[in-house]
């Protein structure tokens, strides 16, 4: 009993020391990112950028107006983009659609930021989102109809917000988003310290090994894949870096998981947020599991016959 209770409080302590390192990381990222944001979103740089999406949301089979929405996930933020989607009078079809891309490719400049200090370079990182994106969305729309009916914007989307406004809102919401990725860090970083300590973290490796094998990772990225997949990349992105360093992958192992994590991540939150506008589960989930599964075995596949071309 006094070496499990040593063990534990070894492994709370090193948990509580490495969850403080990590919270101070990703916010020396997430403040200054998410003020460029905002800077950019009173500028109203945003709405003029719409245009260039307005042939691909044709192409995509959706409406022009699902550019307002994407750009913002894009660019400025996940929630934001749901929150105009609320009040906009999309189609469940076109909800669904937006959902799909929004969850693949949004924040790309925070959570790329954040791939790329954990071994996967920010430009290919986004280049993977958006392109997985694009093709979800086409393969899915072929399942829901006529999606690209017109939408009429609200007048209220097109006013312009004072600066000390979106000053106030930037404060708050980074406060908050702050507040949260502190509680969520500690939480994760205290249970594989924990667990580690203890021995206990094979448990977990051996009941994902598995469904390592069907998405094409390696075993030893199961800890990562949990906290990119169950956090997502800007929660879990401090266990993620904080594992890479310890060198277990090779550049090629760690490039597989952040293609299926890029893609496929954060998958109770956002879920559970598009479940309240009403959207179905199936198409919430099981199209981004499939295109992370191929993209994935894809990469693999190029590097196997790049290495059978090689002269020996």
């Amino acid at each position: 009993m006094s070496d499990f209770r040593t063990q534990l409080k070894r492994g709370l302590y090193t948990g509580i020391k490495k969850g403080w390192g990590s919270f101070v990381w990703i916010c020396k990222i997430v403040v200054p990112v998410s003020f460029l944001v905002a800077l950019i979103q009173w500028s109203g740089w945003l709405n003029q950028l719409d245009f260039l999406l307005h042939p691909l949301m044709s192409l995509i089979n959706l409406p022009a107006a699902a550019a307002l929405p994407i750009i913002t996930a894009m660019v400025v933020s996940f929630y934001a983009a749901i929150a105009i989607m609320a009040v906009l009078p999309f189609t469940i079809g076109q909800m669904t659609l937006i959902a799909l891309f929004i969850m693949i490719a949004h924040m790309l400049i925070m959570e790329g930021m954040i791939q790329h200090k954990s071994g996967f370079n920010i430009i290919k990182a986004t280049l993977v989102r958006i392109s997985a994106a694009i093709l979800t969305v086409l393969i899915v729309s072929q399942f829901l109809g006529d999606t690209s009916q017109s939408v009429v914007l609200p007048a209220d989307l097109t006013i312009h917000t004072p600066f000390i406004e979106i000053l106030k809102g930037w404060a708050i919401d980074t406060l908050g988003l702050c507040g949260r990725i502190f509680v969520i860090i500690m939480l994760v970083m205290l249970l594989l310290e924990s667990l580690q300590s203890l021995g206990w973290i094979k448990y977990l490796l051996k009941f994902f090994k598995p469904f390592m094998r069907i998405l094409g990772l390696s075993n030893q990225a199961v800890t990562m894949w949990v906290a990119g997949a169950g956090f997502g990349l800007l929660y879990g992105g401090a266990v993620i870096t904080e594992e890479a360093k310890k060198g277990t992958l090779t550049r090629e192992e760690l490039e597989h998981l952040h293609i299926s994590i890029g893609i496929n991540h954060a998958i109770v939150e956002e879920t559970a947020l598009f479940l309240a506008l009403g959207l179905n589960v199936f198409w919430l989930l099981i199209p981004r599991f499939v295109t992370a599964t191929i993209a994935v075995h894809t990469c693999r596949a190029i590097q196997y016959l790049k290495s059978k071309s090689l002269p020996r």
